[in-house]
């Protein structure tokens, strides 16, 4: 009898886990500068389709929570410890605040994105010197570990991150307020940020890293999304831009 009481217990416990691995409360919109990319120390490849331009592009499109998830959290919708701890396990959010590895058996298919290629090779290169310069295991694994916390099926995944990166041209807003590629020339933090609230009516996150040379380079550009992956946000958290000093590089690639 105890048996029979127990089972719909775990069947909602199972559907807990199900509904809370793809909850979340807006998207970062990642996008990388190729030159602070390729010249820290470590360097780059380029991919098996050639150097690709002078321009932003995108890293990734990642579901993030407006506050880190924990187990207090979990307890005071399940009000269980143990069954608190074994939902946050399996949806890998401990100590974490973005949800990832939603459906590890949903394997991005080429098919999917077939129309998509031509633009994802242009705009979603890879830079790493891993994976043999094939861009789409760059994006089989920006699926598999946030795609798939998303809500959103494999086309239109990527579909949305193109259509972000195309209404909101980070380079040519750049340009705009006089920031270009310079090996000597140096731009405030601030006059960045400014630039790109300006040009595209959203604030945004910044981050640097720190070029072969040791000076700061901006690296990365977060912007927000809303759930729906179709409109810019004002960013709801802001992060620690790793800049040492009020101003970076933008390096020629």
């Amino acid at each position: 009898m105890k048996l029979v009481v127990a089972l719909p217990l775990v069947l909602s416990s199972l559907l807990a886990v199900s509904s809370m691995a793809k909850d979340f409360d807006f998207f970062y919109f990642v996008q990388q500068w190729p030159g602070s990319f390729c010249g820290t120390s470590q360097g780059c490849c380029f991919p098996d389709t050639g150097k690709p331009a002078a321009d932003f592009g995108i890293h990734g499109l990642w579901p993030n929570y407006a506050q880190c998830q924990g187990s207090l959290a979990a307890r005071a919708v399940l009000g269980e410890d143990d069954v608190a701890a074994a939902v946050i396990s399996a949806v890998g959010r401990r100590g974490k605040c973005w949800p990832e590895y939603c459906d590890n058996g949903n394997a991005l298919r080429p098919w999917a994105i077939r129309d998509l290629v031509k633009s994802l090779e242009q705009n979603w290169p890879t830079l790493s010197c891993k994976g043999g310069g094939r861009s789409f295991e760059f994006w089989s694994y920006e699926w598999k570990k946030h795609g798939t916390c998303s809500n959103l099926e494999q086309r239109d995944y990527f579909a949305s991150a193109l259509a972000v990166k195309a209404a909101h041209n980070l380079t040519a807003i750049l340009a705009g307020a006089g920031i270009v590629p310079s090996e000597s020339e140096r731009n405030s933090v601030s006059s960045v940020s400014e630039a790109i609230a300006q040009g595209t009516g959203f604030t945004a996150n910044l981050e640097c890293n720190r070029g072969a040379d040791g000076e700061a380079q901006l690296f990365q550009v977060y912007q927000c999304v809303d759930k729906e992956a179709k409109q810019l946000i004002d960013c709801p958290l802001s992060m620690p831009t790793k800049c040492r000093g009020d101003r970076v590089k933008l390096p020629v690639f």
